[in-house]
């Protein structure tokens, strides 16, 4: 943007010299001018006006093209800002997910070994079950020698079928969470897969900002070198137009005429600064700087100056005005073609 910044005020100075040039070759030839070529003098200058104009335009063209494209670079630099910070945040759920993934996987590996060995006590026991048979009431009741053996016989029937049934549970819980485990595992990795995903979709989308932000700034510079060829091409034909005012031999008075036309006309500052900064264009409006009207001026100036509205929007008489007291109290300062 400094960069930009650097062109547009080349440009700018660069018609004001080309004006002032001008006028100055005007001021110095005037004393050999002879009134036979007036006429041809007249169309010199005429032609000169034009062409002075027609930069003027262009610079204003620029000024605009420059203000769009510092406009899509600082968005594009915002958008790029927006995908860092969720290029961060990605890798940083990422690193997260893998983690959990990690514990995860271990906790699982644990339920596993623990169902291992819960099924391994069970097969015993069903095997020896089936060795030794399961004691039934009669064999219990005929077995025992009186009435407290058969109590403690009975209890301890009932705790091993409890035991049984306990082992049975245990194993199936065990199951169960080692079952939850896995579905957990498989959520966490396919999270960490679609996390992958979007860090590539934003990983490629950085880099077609950053192209996008780079070929703007090519297309500025071509831009700003096109412009300065231009002003050159206007130099050399300025040069021309002097070598010929030169042999026109035009007499002082007309050049002193011409020459305060130039400084005076219908505004309130010279005309060729008026030129310079919108082309005589009261509807004119920078679309960098804000600056408004005839005489470019900026919206915090003109409210210095009690102007109402906007300066594009006012009056002519109104943008004369306050122009000639800006200046009265700042002369040609104000002014960046001045």
């Amino acid at each position: 943007m400094v960069r930009a910044e650097l062109r547009r005020n080349l440009l700018v100075a660069g018609a004001a010299a080309v004006f002032l040039a001008l006028l100055t070759g005007v001021l110095t030839l005037a004393p050999r001018a002879g009134a036979a070529d007036a006429d041809a003098l007249e169309g010199k200058l005429a032609s000169a006006r034009e062409e002075a104009g027609a930069l003027s335009e262009e610079l204003r063209a620029s000024r605009a093209e420059i203000a769009t494209a510092e406009g899509e670079a600082a968005a594009a630099a915002a958008r790029e800002a927006r995908l860092s910070g969720l290029l961060a945040e990605g890798q940083e759920r990422t690193a997260e997910l893998s983690l959990e993934v990690a514990r995860t996987r271990a906790r699982l590996a644990e339920e596993k070994d623990r169902l291992r060995r819960a099924r391994a006590v069970l097969a015993a026991r069903l095997v020896a079950i089936y060795e030794s048979g399961a004691p039934d009431t009669a064999s219990i009741v005929f077995g025992s020698d009186d009435y407290d053996e058969l109590i403690v016989r009975t209890q301890y029937v009932n705790l091993i079928a409890e035991s049984d049934a306990q082992l049975a549970d245990r194993v199936a819980e065990v199951r169960d969470s080692v079952h939850r485990a896995v579905t957990e595992v498989v959520d966490l990795e396919r999270q960490a897969v679609a996390y992958e995903e979007r860090l590539a979709a934003a990983r490629s989308e950085v880099g077609a900002v950053r192209e996008a932000a780079q070929a703007s700034a090519a297309q500025l510079q071509g831009l700003s070198a096109s412009r300065e060829a231009s002003l050159a091409e206007l130099r050399t034909s300025i040069d021309e137009w002097v070598a010929e005012l030169e042999q026109a031999q035009a007499s002082e008075a007309e050049a002193e005429a011409e020459v305060g036309r130039w400084l005076g006309g219908p505004y309130s500052i010279p005309t060729y600064i008026v030129m310079c900064e919108s082309g005589g264009d009261y509807g004119a409006v920078n679309p960098s700087s804000g600056a408004g009207g005839a005489y470019q001026i900026l919206p915090s100036t003109w409210d210095l100056y009690d102007g109402k509205g906007e300066p594009q929007n006012a009056p002519k008489a109104e943008q004369d005005r306050i122009a000639a007291e800006i200046w009265a109290d700042s002369g040609g300062s104000a002014w960046v073609c001045a």
